[in-house]
C-alpha cells in the first residue's frame, strides 16, 4: 500500500471524537462529544534528519547562558516582566490558578446569527450528540435554526476557559472557538494610502466580479495541489527514482494602468486564469 493510498483510507475513516462534554442551558443537560472538523493527518509532514546518519534528529532544551542541555526534570515555566528577568511558577502554582476543568458548555446567551463578526472566529469542531442527549441536541438545533441565533458560552477544559459559539449546521451543531475582544487587533492598526475610486473602474471592476461570479461556493471545486505535487515527489523517491528538477522562471510581472488591468482581466474571460498577474499602479 503506497502513502497515496493510506492517506485515502485515513480520510475515508469514521469520525473519531475527540472530547466529551456537556451543554447546559436553563435547566437542560445535552452530552455532546466534540469531532474535529479537519483531517490533519492528511497533511504531508517532514522530519529533520541528519544528512550523514540517516537518523532523525531530537529537540533538546538548552540553557541560553552557559549552552548545556537541560533535562526536562530541570525545567520551570517563567514570564518574563523586564529584559532578562523572570519570575517563576511552580506546577502546582499553575494548577491552582487554572480554571476548574468542568468540561462543562455553559450558555450564557443567544444572539442573532449576524452579530457575529468573522474576524473573531477562531476554529471550529463538530458536536455530535452523547448517548441520551438526542432529543435536546435536535431540539437546540431547530430552534436556533428557525430564530436565527446563535449560543454563546463558556467552555471550562484543560485549565482554560474559552469563549465559544454553537451555532446550527443542517440538523446539527457546530461548535466555534471565539477571540475575547482583547485578543482581535483593530483593523484601525491597519495604513491605508488614500486613493480615489472613480465611477468607471468601480463599473468594470462589478462587470469583472459578476463575469467570475458563482451562485454558491463548492469547496470541492479546490484541492491543494503543492500537497499533491509533494506527495507524488515523496512516492516517486520511495520508488528509487532519481529526481531532477527544471528552473522554474518566475512570472512576468507587468505594471500597468488600473484601467487597463480591469479591462485585460474583463478579456481573459474570467479569474483563476493562468496568466502574468498584473501589478496596478493608479491612473
Amino acid at each position: 500500500m503506497d502513502l497515496g493510498t493510506i492517506c485515502l483510507y485515513v480520510i475515508g475513516m469514521a469520525a473519531r471524537p475527540i472530547s466529551t462534554s456537556t451543554v447546559s442551558f436553563g435547566l437542560v443537560s445535552l452530552p455532546v462529544k466534540l469531532y474535529s472538523t479537519g483531517q490533519s493527518s492528511a497533511k504531508v509532514r517532514f522530519n529533520w534528519i541528519n544528512r550523514d546518519t540517516g537518523a532523525r534528529v531530537k529537540y533538546q532544551y538548552v540553557d541560553s547562558r552557559s549552552g548545556e542541555p537541560v533535562e526536562r526534570d530541570k525545567l520551570v515555566k517563567g514570564f518574563e516582566f523586564a529584559k532578562n528577568q523572570y519570575v517563576t511558577f511552580e506546577p502546582d502554582e499553575l494548577k491552582a490558578i487554572e480554571a476548574q476543568a468542568t468540561e462543562m458548555i455553559e450558555i450564557t446567551e443567544f444572539v442573532p446569527a449576524a452579530d457575529i463578526d468573522r474576524i473573531f472566529l477562531e476554529r471550529a469542531y463538530y458536536l455530535g450528540p452523547a448517548r441520551g442527549g438526542a432529543r435536546a441536541y435536535r431540539l437546540l438545533s431547530a430552534a436556533l435554526r428557525e430564530m436565527e441565533r446563535v449560543a454563546i458560552a463558556r467552555y471550562s477544559a484543560r485549565g482554560k476557559q474559552r469563549l465559544v459559539m454553537i451555532r446550527p449546521l443542517g440538523d446539527g451543531l457546530i461548535l466555534e472557538q471565539l477571540f475575547y475582544s482583547d485578543e482581535v487587533r483593530s483593523f484601525d492598526e491597519v495604513p491605508l494610502e488614500d486613493g480615489d475610486v472613480n465611477d468607471a473602474e468601480l463599473a468594470l471592476a462589478k462587470q469583472f466580479i459578476e463575469q467570475a461570479a458563482s451562485e454558491a461556493f463548492d469547496p470541492a471545486r479546490y484541492r491543494d495541489e503543492v500537497k499533491e505535487r509533494v506527495q507524488a515527489l515523496i512516492d516517486r523517491k520511495i520508488e528509487g527514482e532519481q529526481i531532477t528538477m527544471a528552473p522554474q522562471e518566475e512570472p512576468e510581472t507587468k505594471i500597468i494602468d488600473l484601467m487597463e488591468a480591469l479591462k485585460a482581466s474583463l478579456g481573459s474571460g474570467g479569474a483563476g486564469k493562468d496568466e502574468p498577474k498584473a501589478a496596478a499602479g493608479g491612473s
